[in-house]
């Protein structure tokens, strides 16, 4: 099992790399490209197709809530052995944070989606949204992925177990990585968001559980004490 320092500089080096392949995606217009495999002046013939919007859009929303409450049993009623209910608690926390603050940076945001845009069929041009402060004059509201994060939210379920059960961590990451995937072509299909805006979800999840292991292992006496 790798220990403590192992894994927090493993963390970082995921993080750095994923921040440095979303730098290169966004400086490769690669965004526009991919879309416009769905997308047409006439719109996204995905939209509205069942497999995008009821089953990986709305379905999705309904398995984040089924594994949330699953979560939130599980550490209500511990089972024999593996993390103890404080550190149950603490995962359950950094997921919460996850689901709260990607919809609120998409609050706030400027972009508009791609289904919004004049390539589309939509009103308004297309402005990136690395461009700071400019916004496209649409409606906005659209980075980064909202929906992606009720699947990128649980990679805190891999580090509550990776120290307990490293097999079942990975299983669960892995797990989060394809249901991920499938919400986040689901969506660019639909003309919901780009490719990127998912990418950044997953990125932003990753740094919030990263930033929550490093607090977890400062302050480890003390929760060692706690869950005695």
């Amino acid at each position: 099992m790798s220990g403590p320092a192992t894994l927090r500089h493993r963390d970082i080096g995921w993080l750095l790399a994923g921040l440095a392949a979303l730098v290169a995606w966004e400086a490769s217009g690669g965004d526009l490209w991919l879309i416009r495999l769905y997308g047409s002046p006439s719109g996204f013939a995905w939209r509205d197709a069942w497999l995008t919007s009821r089953l990986l859009h709305d379905g999705g929303r309904w398995l984040a809530w089924g594994v949330m409450a699953a979560l939130v049993w599980q550490t209500w009623r511990p089972g024999p052995g593996g993390p103890p209910r404080g550190e149950r608690l603490y995962w359950l926390g950094a997921i919460l944070v996850g689901l709260v603050f990607v919809p609120s940076l998409k609050r706030f945001s400027a972009t508009s989606c791609p289904w919004d845009l004049q390539p589309f069929g939509g009103t308004v041009p297309y402005v990136p949204h690395w461009l700071l402060g400019q916004a496209d004059g649409g409606p906005g509201h659209c980075f980064p992925s909202g929906h992606a994060v009720a699947a990128f939210a649980f990679f805190g379920v891999y580090f509550l177990w990776r120290h307990h059960r490293p097999r079942l961590a990975r299983a669960a990451l892995a797990a989060v990585w394809i249901v991920g995937g499938a919400f986040g072509w689901a969506q660019m299909a639909r003309g919901a968001h780009f490719l990127s805006h998912t990418l950044w979800t997953a990125w932003c999840c990753w740094a919030i559980c990263s930033a929550a292991a490093w607090a977890l292992v400062a302050r480890r006496p003390k929760w060692v004490a706690m869950a005695s």
